[in-house]
């Protein structure tokens, strides 16, 4: 049931807010299609023109790193189901723990090449070098320029320091506010306000469009 009744939901998450435009990873993109296309065909059965109830929804895909891939297998993504913590960065992971899982990570015995055309069939080493680039805002070339000709066993230690100094505010302000109950609750009642705020004018509009009144609690 729940391969039905997921992605409405999921639909349901993004139009109730009037999204605009909502950040996915590439295998998000065709749950997000659907949410478009439930959207137009509530639009063209209960709404006019003019005043159509769902805003459709626009993927946002940042270009850099649009697919992680898991740190132990290439050719499938970085995943927080997967068995292995070996295999992702979580954002609670402490300095140490990253530069480990960097420097265990798959990799095959060559250098790294000196343009991004290099890197075909080498799916660890692409990975690798995309998560650089995206963390230090560079292009995979640019990296290559420095990296080009480089071993892993100096690439990776780079690689770790990046991904420490990008995540390291990120994983302090989590663990801190993990270990906050007051402050996660007063967070997620004033998000949950606010979403009411914003989400209340659409159910409305939706009853209405369908000829429903709806109860205001």
């Amino acid at each position: 049931m729940a391969l039905f009744t997921y992605p409405v939901l999921q639909a349901a998450d993004v139009l109730l807010y009037q999204a605009t435009h909502v950040p996915v990873g590439e295998d998000q993109k065709q749950h997000l299609e659907l949410a478009r296309d439930i959207a137009q065909k509530f639009n063209n059965d209960f709404a006019s023109e003019e005043a159509a109830v769902f805003t459709l929804p626009e993927p946002y895909i940042p270009p850099e790193a649009a697919r992680i891939m898991s740190l132990r297998d290439g050719s499938s993504k970085m995943s927080k189901s997967d068995p292995s913590e070996m295999s992702r960065i979580n954002l609670a992971d402490d300095a140490d723990t990253i530069m480990k899982k960097v420097k265990k990570a798959k990799t095959d015995p060559e250098p790294l090449p000196s343009e991004a055309a290099g890197l075909e069939g080498r799916p660890e080493a692409l990975n690798l070098v995309s998560i650089y680039a995206a963390m230090a805002g560079e292009s995979v070339d640019s990296v290559l320029a420095t990296y080009g000709g480089e071993g892993f066993g100096k690439f990776k230690p780079a690689l770790g320091e990046v991904l420490v100094e990008s995540l390291a505010p990120i994983s302090e302000r989590f663990n801190a506010l993990k270990s906050d109950r007051e402050e996660l609750d007063a967070i997620l009642a004033r998000g949950a306000a606010r979403a009411r705020e914003i989400a209340s004018p659409t159910l409305d509009s939706a009853y209405r469009a369908l000829g429903l009144v709806r109860a205001h609690h």
